[in-house]
């Protein structure tokens, strides 16, 4: 039996805690000294690897001293909070990651509040100390008054400090020393938490805070055992989350983590995480234990959807030449499989059409869907992002976001009038030595939708905008969307240089040369506020008359290029994103230029 200790470690998005969590890894013994060691090692999905990012929360451990120290690796982006919020539970104490430059950014506020609602003590790690413009006293001092203003008790507010740069694998309780390993962390951390307390002979309980899928096994829990022993191929009872039903299953498979990989065991002991098979529609919050004592834990709360999209069949003229699966059996069975784990999502068909309406945390959490679903071979369209609103006492409520902008003073009086086109409500200005202005703002979901593209123009590329959910106030009323119309294509075939040529100087082209278009695709932004029907098709007229000013070389200008989310945030609610695995297309929702020009009359 193992002296077990459970470590979440949470921090804002970017701050270190995948290179961290590799630091750790790499010192402990987890990898032979022939096996590759790759960086962000914990971000395993090729999604999260391409973007930098942590999406999903995943296990590991270590063997420290005489410990097994479990290590949890958390999303840092918003979207993803409610995974940040259940893993949080399983832990015995989080190391709290805060970049010694940025400083607390939103999201440290919510895990670190999240932290404290559970009576954890945090240990602080000022990470990135090597940075030119790192302000680390500075950095414990703002962190400190975020404890103070989140009502920290008298011992959590004592909470250890340590500092380092994860990158290059060392921590150090002062700034000025510089050492060779992370020890000084994990000796805080065996300082700071006792090995988890029980006794064999409890009858068995642990909760659900986590799901997995095999595609042998079918779908996996992921539970922190909290009392007694769990074995593989007994039967355990089962207490649905927030029910009083009660069902019976048995354990066909157990695991544990040993490093980054799943070990088999015939059993496991209270204070472990382990990951089981057997219950084919287990779910997040239900509780197993003891057929003869059966004991539900406090339910767990899921976080609500805030924002919708609709996924519909391509109904395009290029359907099918480059996915596999397009019908809609086939996107419902995909989305079915994806309910199998991601529990922040909803799923509802929509009536009297091939399609669904797909409710999630923000565009990010549901933009990683699609980019998912894409390179599996799925075609499909999407409509604009919609953002739930809730009704209390007859009156409309809204989502609201924390909105944090770091970007040159210069541009500081455009963001602030944007947002307040957008309703956004400025709540706190401030200016540092070096001219960047820092600005905080409350502001509608509904206003932020396809505001990043302007914000990244406006700012030149300089400024840093996060965003963070806050909670649901009354509706503002109406916000304008888009100002400028798009081009549209009136012809199906391939662009020619020539019509983009005299194109160019209507709007911003989203097409090159050589490029497929149909009927109803849009092509880029129109210079004006009104949508322009356009023959990108077109070549120039044959004739046999030669003229030096006819023949001038043709200079087109390079085309815009969409991501996933760009597209999204871009549409309005007469257009959709084609998505297909090798193309994001805009078009418009009704492709045929005469009916669309009959229902706008």
């Amino acid at each position: 039996m193992d002296k077990i200790i459970n470590v979440a470690v949470v921090a804002h998005v970017d701050a270190g805690k995948s290179t961290l969590v590799d630091a750790l890894l790499r010192q402990n013994g987890t990898f032979s000294s022939h096996e590759e060691l790759v960086d962000q090692v914990m971000d395993s999905n090729s999604i999260e690897r391409e973007r930098g990012i942590t999406i999903y929360s995943k296990n590991c451990s270590i063997r420290y001293k005489d410990y097994k120290i479990n290590i949890i690796d958390t999303p840092g982006h918003a979207d993803f909070s409610s995974e940040v919020e259940r893993v949080i539970k399983t832990a015995d104490t989080v190391i709290l990651i805060v970049d010694s430059a940025e400083g607390p950014m939103p999201q440290t506020k919510f895990v670190l509040r999240k932290a404290l609602e559970q009576n954890l003590k945090p240990i602080l790690f000022i990470n990135k100390i090597d940075k030119r413009d790192a302000r680390p006293e500075e950095v414990v001092d703002l962190t400190f008054n975020l404890f103070m203003e989140l009502n920290a008790n008298d011992e959590q507010l004592d909470f250890p400090i340590i500092y380092g740069v994860a990158r290059d694998g060392w921590a150090t309780f002062d700034p000025n020393v510089q050492t060779d390993n992370v020890n000084a962390l994990l000796d805080t951390v065996l300082e700071q938490v006792e090995a988890f307390k029980g006794d064999a002979k409890d009858p068995l309980q642990m909760q659900v805070s986590n799901l997995d899928y095999d595609n042998f096994l079918g779908r996996l829990g992921v539970a922190r055992i909290t009392k007694g022993v769990v074995k593989s191929g007994e039967m355990v009872s089962l207490c649905r989350n927030g029910s009083d039903k009660v069902e019976q299953f048995r354990i066909s498979k157990l695991f544990v983590t040993e490093g980054i990989k799943r070990v088999e065991k015939k059993e496991a002991y209270y204070g472990d995480i382990v990951i089981f098979a057997g219950c084919p529609d287990i779910m997040i919050g239900d509780t197993i234990c003891d057929p003869n004592h059966v004991e539900a834990m406090e339910p767990i709360h899921i976080e609500r959807p805030t924002l919708s999209m609709n996924f519909l069949v391509n109904n395009g003229p290029f359907a099918g030449q480059s996915g596999k699966y397009l019908t809609s059996r086939h996107i419902k069975e995909r989305l079915e499989r994806e309910l199998e784990v991601n529990v922040g999502l909803r799923v509802e068909e929509l009536p009297g059409s091939d399609g669904f309406k797909v409710s999630g945390r923000g565009e990010l959490h549901l933009s990683i869907l699609l980019e998912n679903m894409r390179r599996e071979g799925f075609e499909l369209c999407v409509s604009k992002p919609e953002v739930l609103l809730e009704e209390r006492d007859g009156k409309k409520y809204e989502p609201f976001e924390t909105v944090i902008i770091n970007c040159p003073q210069d541009y500081q009086g455009t963001i602030i009038n944007d947002l307040q086109e957008r309703k956004g409500i400025l709540t706190n200005v401030s200016t540092n030595s070096e001219g960047q202005a820092h600005l905080e703002f409350s502001a509608p979901t509904r206003g932020l939708i396809g505001y990043r593209s302007a914000f990244i123009t406006n700012t030149r590329g300089e400024g840093i905008m996060v965003r963070d959910f806050d909670e649901y106030k009354p509706y503002v009323g109406p916000i304008a969307g888009r100002k400028n119309g798009v081009l549209v294509s009136m012809e199906t075939g391939k662009t020619l240089g020539y019509s983009l040529y005299n194109l160019q100087d209507r709007g911003t082209l989203f097409v090159g040369p050589a490029v497929d278009v149909y009927v109803g695709m849009i092509i880029g932004l129109h210079s004006r506020d009104n949508d322009l029907d356009v023959n990108p098709c077109k070549n120039k007229e044959m004739s046999n008359t030669r003229s030096k000013s006819s023949d001038e070389a043709i200079n087109l200008v390079s085309p815009k290029k969409f991501s996933l989310e760009e597209a999204l945030e871009f549409i309005q609610d007469d257009e959709y994103v084609e998505v297909t695995p090798d193309n994001i297309r805009l078009r418009k929702a009704i492709l045929d230029p005469k009916e669309r020009f009959r229902l706008k009359r």
